[in-house]
């Protein structure tokens, strides 16, 4: 599954944590946005472990499927190239 993750962390220990987590599961493309491809799996332990970390009442992180047909229609305009050729978006 392709999705786009974007987070909204007040603290700035918290935010780096979910940053490296992050890191480790996808291409980080902005400040507070990821996009990554992951397993069923892969998803279910990355939000367990995302959860365990947040303050609900004060931090929010999202995530953004995105189907097979609607991946090409992602454009880009600027910004760093790539990093890693499999992340689903040039």
């Amino acid at each position: 599954m392709h999705v786009v993750i974007t987070y909204d962390i007040s603290e700035d220990k918290r935010r780096t944590k979910i940053h490296k987590i992050l890191k480790s599961y996808g291409q980080w493309m902005q400040f507070s946005v990821f996009e990554c491809s992951l397993t069923t799996t892969q998803y279910a332990k990355l939000r367990n472990r995302l959860s365990k970390l947040i303050h609900p009442e004060e931090d929010s992180i999202r995530f953004y499927f995105l189907c097979e047909c609607c991946q090409p229609k992602v454009e880009r305009i600027g910004g760093e190239t790539v990093r890693d050729e499999t992340v689903f978006f040039a």
